[in-house]
């Protein structure tokens, strides 16, 4: 899975902005949190669930269930927009 195309992903200080563009289907903007910023990184390129986790324990301190969690629900919430190409 990876990024769809008609977002872009952009830092801003500590923010991490979704930004779609004219070739989504959704318009709008999505902020998130620390978390979701990584996940939305590792999205930037071909990546799997586990791989994601993988890296999210790797960087924090919190077990595979926890991040595989975070990761599900994150990946769902960008799915229901049309951010993910799977």
């Amino acid at each position: 899975m990876k990024l769809n195309n008609g977002f872009i992903a952009h830092s801003d200080g500590e923010d991490k902005l979704l930004v779609s563009t004219g070739a989504a289907k959704f318009s709008g903007l999505v902020r998130s949190n620390q978390t979701a910023g990584f996940i939305i990184e590792c999205l930037e390129k071909e990546t799997t669930e586990e791989e994601i986790v993988a890296k999210m324990t790797e960087k924090w301190d919190v077990s595979a269930e926890t991040a595989g969690r975070d990761v599900r629900k994150i990946v769902e919430q960008l799915r229901k927009i049309g951010a993910i190409d799977d």
